[in-house]
């Protein structure tokens, strides 16, 4: 892509991450000790990660912290039954893929232990789906590949007001690649394609987020975190169009071929897209007796941002490469979340979550990029101190509930499931 620059590149490259494991295109896959309590870890928040899940937690941590480590994601390809504008059956299924959401953080707490700080560095949001074949898939006319790829740089400092109160809050870089492909057709069943298309483009966005921790008593901690919300813009991405028909008269029909509009079987030009990512908010509690910690929390993710997904074409060729605007108009939903810890002797910790992430998406304008489904996510973990050096693991199972819908885009239904597995590796200094 041109343009790039070296840094934002490099990050890309080293923690940006294309999957799609909570509802929406959310990941909140940014630490493994989280990741074993279902992400019921707002009140929690004491390890490096409460940069991510709540930045007062910092207060909790002694001295200085590294963590690094990441989640291997299996996406298992979800299988369609049903019918297209342009296939009256029997359906299709999706590539499996493979994928990698990374995280990184460092901390330091001052000796008084009333100010921390420190950076954090992971992927909050991400999207990739691809079908089996661009030129033959059923949703073709729509897409046959998208790629989005995030990576959040948050820095971020915490304030212990005294025994009972902390406060936080980071400012957050976005850095947003995203790639799309489809092959356009006049909708109608047989009728050759027009042409491939593949977009490609990056950007970036700025954002904040602020958290509160209370414990009111030895036993119990209330944890709130917020995040803003962000508008990724891509400015200038390359339009590439190859193959274009050359044989066939579409326009009018029997007339004009498109390589004959376009000028040739090949095209090139730029184009804009705007991505409205959701603000979140999470709220939890947690309370410890003896050895067992449980917390639950609610945790909000507010997609009414993400109404259309605009795309405007700078060199248009008439009705053959128009700019879009498809409406989205998800809605706003909470998740609910809960995780238990058993420290079984004091450097081995056994965990365990489950959480219910509803879909944001509604029937009318769901798509084959994102085909979006109620997820129950099932999850277990576990922790291990050797001296200075902790590793948490963890696995998680999401169960894709299926999914009947009839709308312009198909009419069918939808199954698939996924699960994941991560490690941390965490030094104190």
């Amino acid at each position: 892509m041109r343009g790039w620059k070296l840094l934002p590149a490099l990050l890309v490259l080293l923690f940006a991450s294309s999957t799609s494991f909570a509802a929406g295109f959310r990941l909140p896959e940014a630490g493994v000790k989280a990741m074993g309590m279902g992400f019921a870890f707002t009140a929690q928040a004491d390890d490096p990660s409460a940069i991510y899940f709540n930045p007062a937690g910092l207060t909790q941590l002694k001295g200085q912290n590294v963590m690094v480590g990441g989640t291997y994601v299996r996406e298992n390809g979800g299988e369609f039954t049903g019918t297209t504008p342009i296939s009256a059956g029997p359906g299709e299924t999706q590539k499996d893929l493979n994928f990698f959401i990374p995280n990184a953080y460092y901390t330091r707490t001052v000796d008084s232990g009333y100010v921390a700080y420190g950076i954090g560095i992971f992927a909050p949001f991400g999207l990739g789906q691809e079908y089996k074949d661009r030129n033959s898939s059923i949703f073709r006319n729509q897409i046959t590949k998208i790629d989005l790829q995030t990576v959040v740089v948050n820095p971020t400092i915490a304030f212990k007001i005294n025994d009972i109160l902390s406060v936080g809050a980071g400012i957050d870089w976005m850095y947003g690649r995203a790639e799309l492909a489809k092959t356009p057709v006049i909708p109608i069943p047989g009728t050759p394609n027009l042409y491939n298309l593949d977009l490609e483009g990056d950007g970036d966005a700025w954002g904040y987020n602020f958290g509160i921790l209370l414990k009111p008593s030895a036993n119990l901690r209330i944890g709130a975190n917020y995040r803003s919300p962000f508008t990724l813009k891509i400015k200038g991405g390359d339009v590439e169009i190859r193959n274009i028909n050359s044989t066939v008269g579409f326009i009018p029909p029997g007339g004009f071929t498109a390589a004959q509009v376009f000028g040739g079987t090949s095209f090139d030009t730029e184009g804009n897209a705007t991505i409205r990512m959701p603000a979140t908010f999470a709220l939890g509690a947690a309370y410890t007796v003896g050895k067992l910690t449980v917390e639950a929390d609610a945790d909000w993710t507010f997609w009414h941002s993400f109404r259309s997904l605009p795309i405007d074409i700078r060199d248009n060729v008439g009705a053959l490469l128009p700019d879009t605007d498809a409406p989205k108009n998800w809605k706003d939903v909470v998740a609910l979340r809960l995780g238990a810890e058993f420290r079984v002797t004091d450097p081995l910790a056994l965990r365990a979550g489950f959480a219910y992430d509803p879909s944001p998406v509604p029937t009318d304008t769901m798509g084959p990029e994102l085909p979006d489904a109620d997820r129950l996510n099932y999850m277990v973990g576990a922790g291990y101190k050797f001296g200075n050096v902790t590793i948490d693991g963890a696995f998680m199972y999401v169960d894709k509930k299926d999914r009947t819908a009839t709308n312009p885009q198909f009419s069918g239904t939808w199954t698939g499931d996924a699960w994941l597995v991560g490690m941390d590796v965490g030094y104190h200094f």
